[in-house]
């Protein structure tokens, strides 16, 4: 007999924060607010409950003594979902994080990413190295996010309905697919909008705190990740075995070498 499945963390209402150019972002809080406070920041058309609740990581912060904040990534689960792509640069995104910290009061935070949120946690680390002792960054590739994706093809198929025939589009078709609310037109403009702009983490000017990079040994981008990771003064690399960039999230191997990562903070 196999024992009885975890219970998941219970899924607040979102409290919303504006937006420097007037979006709604949804946040989410567990846990004792003396606790150090982590900031988990999903992937790209995934969510907060998707990303960190679902797999165990809230369950598995807050037990551990840390307070959880979550984040919807504008486009995403309850925050607002522009479909205009200059709403999705690098610096709209982490501006919407700075925004939340300030919010909510918060002068420094942990940080734990996966994939966009990975990327975005970069860029936050380096532009804002007050804002974050350390982080955690999954499944972050070192060239520009989203790239391999096909827009044209994604686009017709979110307008039309066309057939994909790209693989790697038909992937991240099926994982925007995957979850429940999503609008793929609106993913297909934050894919293009990622494309604008100073995108690409910049190698030369990497974060100084304490990182951990974590990719799973079955991804395309683990090389690209391992090598990205080495420019960090102060990074350690991970790597997750028998997960793919789809699944890495729910790796207890991940969530364990991050929680003991974050204890040492």
């Amino acid at each position: 007999m196999s024992p009885p499945a975890m219970p998941l963390t219970e899924m607040p209402s979102p409290q919303f924060v504006m937006s420097a150019d007037g979006h709604r972002i949804a946040t989410y809080m567990w846990g004792d607010d003396a606790a150090p406070t982590v900031l988990c920041v999903h992937g790209f058309a995934s969510n907060c409950r998707d990303n960190w609740v679902n797999t165990g990581w809230v369950r598995d912060l807050t037990r551990a003594g840390f307070r959880v904040l979550g984040v919807d990534q504008r486009g995403h689960g309850a925050s607002d979902k522009p479909h205009d792509p200059q709403g999705y640069t690098m610096t709209a995104l982490v501006g919407d994080l700075l925004t939340v910290l300030d919010t909510h009061l918060l002068d420094s935070v942990l940080y734990v990413g996966y994939s966009l949120g990975g990327r975005v946690g970069w860029q936050l680390l380096v532009d804002a190295p007050d804002r974050v002792g350390r982080g955690v960054l999954g499944g972050i590739p070192d060239g520009r996010p989203l790239a391999r994706l096909d827009l044209e093809q994604a686009r017709a198929y979110a307008q039309s309905g066309i057939a994909v025939t790209d693989r790697v589009t038909q992937n991240y078709v099926t994982l925007a697919e995957r979850v429940p609310g999503n609008d793929l037109g609106v993913l297909v403009a934050l894919a293009e909008g990622m494309r604008l702009g100073d995108a690409d983490p910049d190698p030369r000017r990497p974060p100084q705190q304490p990182v951990l990079f974590a990719t799973g040994s079955d991804d395309a981008i683990l090389e690209r990740s391992r090598h990205l990771a080495s420019f960090a003064p102060h990074g350690r690399f991970v790597e997750i075995p028998d997960r793919h960039h789809f699944n890495t999230p729910g790796s207890r191997v991940f969530r364990t070498e991050a929680l003991g990562f974050l204890a040492n903070a």
